[in-house]
């Protein structure tokens, strides 16, 4: 998503530990224990500690770090000036971004309020971006954007939970960015395509659903 600062030798070590981390709850699910992903890093647990607190510490750092990487590349490729060239770029590069997709997944497939969690801060996330690009004018405006940001979420993650080995089977990162890559090309066209030119050629089911909707309304 985004390369750690050079700088400081406890940033590094921080950001190599939340690399680490992404890696492992990809890999193995979020229950992964903290001696796992410190063995993996090539670091003690209790320097884990130290940097981040907990093992739930790190979990919020690493949720946050995709989150915002997320939010970050959703928001440049709506971008007036430059979203084209940067959906290039990202297309062009899709298989470094296997473990966040992983990472995604795994917190959304573990369930209960944790998942939930994550699940409302990607929907915050997505109709933040969704609003500034109304006001850029790249975005049409919803007559329900909290509801459309939440169902393009659903849509996009719903379909690649499918995908998925269950949630105590081990994950696969070596073959990941190949799936991934496949799994783009298959879907870039048809989403854009969706996305850019309505898949209905006139507005009828909406404006008899509009129609029912707002007598309903009306009823006492």
């Amino acid at each position: 998503m985004r390369s750690a600062k050079a700088g400081s030798g406890d940033l590094t070590t921080r950001a190599r530990i939340r690399d680490t981390a992404i890696r492992c709850v990809a890999a193995d699910g979020v229950d992964v224990s903290l001696r796992a992903i410190a063995s993996e890093c090539g670091v003690s647990a209790s320097l884990i500690v130290h940097h981040f607190g907990s093992r739930a510490g790190l979990r919020a750092h690493c949720d946050r770090y995709v989150l915002d990487g997320i939010r970050e590349r959703k928001t440049a490729t709506l971008d007036p000036g430059a979203g084209a060239e940067a959906l290039l770029e990202q297309s062009a590069h899709i298989e470094r971004y296997a473990p966040f997709v992983g990472y995604v997944l795994r917190s959304l497939q573990a369930g209960g309020a944790s998942a939930t969690d994550f699940l409302d801060h990607l929907v915050d996330d997505t109709y933040d971006y969704l609003e500034k690009a109304v006001r850029a004018g790249t975005v049409r405006p919803s007559r329900a954007p909290a509801d459309r940001a939440r169902a393009l979420v659903e849509f996009s993650v719903g379909a690649l939970l499918l995908q998925l080995p269950g949630p105590d089977e081990h994950l696969d990162l070596d073959t990941l960015p190949a799936w991934l890559r496949a799994y783009t090309e298959r879907l870039m066209l048809p989403m854009l395509e969706l996305y850019t030119e309505p898949l209905l050629t006139d507005s009828s089911l909406l404006d008899a659903y509009l129609s029912v909707r707002e007598a309903s309304a009306t009823r006492p």
